[in-house]
This record gives structure tokens, C-alpha cells and sequence, in this order.
């Protein structure tokens, strides 16, 4: 019997602590041929934090565990008793399996985002925060944020020059939060 790819449903932010679990318990058990693999998709992000940008490393699907198994009665208990494991995904107590495409879909989803960091950006500042601009002509000046476009990374802030308030459009990383 060929192995199939499954969902296993687990603890949001116990994903990897999981995978780890079913794989050390399948090489104990001494079932390692029936778990050949066990993969926490993630994806790459850029996120702007203190006026740098991040690359940061989020799960693809929290929450769940893609495992390639050789379904067994064993296997399926190996993995059923696992802690923090809620189950498989699937009708009832049947765990169904996904197609190959299926799965490459989710790997190819975390294969495109580390070749191609999507345009997900986080920001710790948002409307009406003030903030401090950090390059460019206007560099130390402080203003209110007016506008976050997230399309094209760019952030409106309000500086006063010569008591007049001027808007002025700016990168995200040219600015940093005034604490």
C-alpha cells in the first residue's frame, strides 16, 4: 500500500513540537516505513519592526501538521495518541486522505513564498500614531501617520514645517514609532 498524504489537526503552536513527537515515536515503535513524512508548512513574510524590515517565518496553515503515512492500524494509533493532537482531518474517526496534487498545492504555496516573499507586511505603527522619520530630507522630523498603503509599502505622515502641516510620502522603513 502506497503512502498517502493526511492532515493531522494539532494545538495551534504545537505544530512542530508534533511533527517531532510522531517522528521520534515512529522511529521507537520501530514504524518509521509507515511515517515517511511529517511537515509543518510555512511561509516567508517581510514584516517592518523598528523601522527595519524582517524576514519572518509564519505557519501556512496553523494549526495542522501534513504527514505522508502508510496508514496502518499502528501508524494511525501512533498518531492519534500523540499529545496535543486532536485528530486527523476527515469524516468521523475516518482520517481521508488528500491527493498529491492536493499536498503540492500547500508545498507549492511554501515553496513560492520562499522564493517570492509575499507582499504581507506588518507595521508597528498605525493611524494617528506619531512617528519619527528616520532618511530623506525630512530625517528627525516627527509627524502623524494619515495613510498606510500597503500595496506599495508607503506611509503618509503629516510633518509641520515652518508651523504648517505638510503630508509626505514616505517608505515604511523611513520611519519608526516614537515611544
Amino acid at each position: 500500500m502506497a503512502a498517502r498524504w493526511y492532515i493531522i489537526h494539532a494545538y495551534s503552536g504545537f505544530e512542530n513540537k508534533v511533527r517531532d513527537a510522531i517522528l521520534s515515536e515512529a522511529e521507537r515503535l520501530g514504524l518509521s516505513e509507515g511515517v515517511e513524512e511529517v511537515e509543518v508548512p510555512t511561509e516567508t513574510v517581510t514584516e517592518i519592526k523598528r523601522g527595519k524590515k524582517v524576514q519572518v517565518e509564519r505557519k501556512f496553515m496553523p494549526g495542522y501538521v501534513l504527514a505522508k503515512l502508510n496508514m496502518t492500524d499502528d501508524v494511525y494509533h501512533l498518531v492519534k495518541n500523540t499529545p496535543k493532537v486532536t485528530g486527523f482531518l476527515g469524516a468521523g474517526n475516518k482520517p481521508q486522505a488528500i491527493s498529491e496534487k492536493e499536498a503540492a498545492r500547500y508545498f507549492g504555496g511554501v515553496e513560492e513564498a520562499k522564493s517570492a516573499p509575499k507582499k504581507d507586511i506588518h507595521v508597528d505603527y498605525e493611524i494617528g500614531d506619531q512617528v519619527k522619520v528616520l532618511e530623506g530630507p525630512f530625517a528627525s522630523f516627527n509627524g502623524e501617520v494619515e495613510e498606510l498603503d500597503f500595496d506599495k509599502a508607503k506611509v503618509k505622515v503629516s510633518v509641520s514645517i515652518f508651523g504648517r502641516a505638510t503630508p509626505v510620502e514616505l517608505d515604511f522603513d523611513q520611519v519608526e514609532l516614537v515611544k
